[in-house]
């Protein structure tokens, strides 16, 4: 029986990844979900994001909810939502709040009630590793997919079970 896989996917982190790297986004979700999880079970796989504010931002809230909506339909893929603060805006950017909780407690939870046997974090983000070193005493394994160069995000390097290095190897057969 091949093991069963879950995805936790930043969104935020893979947009800027993918417009620094590539200088374009458009992911296919479905067909790089799949590749990360190869000829493993894919149980499900969640994406976290943050909705921009239809009163300040109308038109990018408008394509944001499209996206959101495209990507529920989805088989197995799940959007999780947190906020975006406003502060001093349009003067600062707004920034995420609650979205790395979110990722940590899922991942932690769902290994918990043994939903899962590897999980793989699509994320450049340090703060995950006390998080995925938790899930590894649990007995699961945890894979850590990353943008960018070999020495990124060493921290998750190092805690993680395995690290999926995604370049432009790794992409093809990824885009629409």
């Amino acid at each position: 029986m091949p093991d069963k896989v879950m995805i936790y996917i930043d969104g935020s982190n893979v947009y800027h990844s993918l417009k620094s790297i590539y200088g374009y986004t458009n992911l296919d979700f479905e067909a790089f979900t799949k590749k990360l999880a190869g000829k493993r079970q894919l149980v499900r796989v969640y994406y976290y994001n943050a909705p921009v504010d239809h009163t300040k931002e109308p038109e990018r809230y408008k394509e944001q909810q499209t996206f959101f909506n495209r990507m529920r339909r989805i088989p197995y893929l799940e959007v999780r939502l947190g906020r975006l603060v406003y502060r001093n805006w349009p003067t600062e950017p707004a920034y995420e709040k609650g979205i790395d909780v979110k990722i940590a407690t899922d991942i932690l939870d769902h290994a918990h009630r043994d939903l899962y046997d590897v999980a793989i974090l699509v994320s450049g983000d340090n703060d995950f590793a006390d998080a995925l070193q938790a899930v590894k005493d649990t007995g699961r394994h945890v894979e850590v997919a990353l943008f960018g160069d070999a020495w990124s995000s060493q921290h998750l390097r190092d805690v993680a079970d395995r690290a999926i290095r995604i370049d432009k190897t790794f992409m093809k057969g990824c885009w629409k």
